[in-house]
């Protein structure tokens, strides 16, 4: 068995971030209430799993504030936003702010928990398995009800390489047949 050592294993975490960091993924707010009040951060790592059943998964930073009333929730949602809802993801991705302060941008569903009316798509899951996963928590979710603003025009909201960007029409690549 080779072991790594430590400068070689830092070498290779750097290299991790630096090859993640440039990988676009598509932007999403995550909120729950295990009965402590209302709770979400913005994720990238939200991901589809299956169609049947229609299973997501993403992963949940234990360095995030959020992150122990999410791991105690049963039921959650996940919204992913269009490039109109910047303003959205940024404020669920600052440390500090209270992102539930301003009542006009969240409600709750019947079922009781936070979501934001605003977002082009939302999806209300029921937490199948958390998986400790390194510094982090992989959580799988089953989805139970979809809604949301809907609308395409505004384009995918996505962060790559630290940045925000737009996906439109105007961002596809042609390809040759």
């Amino acid at each position: 068995m080779t072991t790594i050592t430590a400068p070689h294993q830092s070498s290779i975490r750097d290299e991790f971030i630096d090859a993640f960091r440039r990988h676009a993924a598509g932007v999403a707010v995550v909120t729950a209430d295990a009965g402590d009040g209302p709770v979400g951060l913005t994720a990238t790592s939200v991901s589809s799993v299956s169609a049947d059943p229609p299973l997501l998964v993403f992963s949940l930073s234990g360095r995030s504030s959020s992150a122990p009333a999410i791991r105690r929730a049963s039921t959650l949602v996940v919204h992913l936003l269009g490039a109109d809802q910047l303003q959205l993801a940024q404020l669920f991705a600052t440390s500090g702010v209270d992102r539930f302060a301003d009542r006009s941008r969240w409600s709750r569903l019947s079922s009781g928990e936070p979501y934001l009316p605003a977002a082009r798509t939302w999806l209300r899951g029921h937490v199948l398995e958390r998986i400790p996963a390194g510094d982090a928590t992989v959580v799988l979710v089953q989805a139970l009800e979809f809604g949301g603003a809907g609308g395409e025009a505004s384009g995918a909201l996505v962060y790559h390489d630290r940045t925000w960007h737009r996906l439109d029409d105007r961002s596809t690549v042609e390809t040759r047949s």
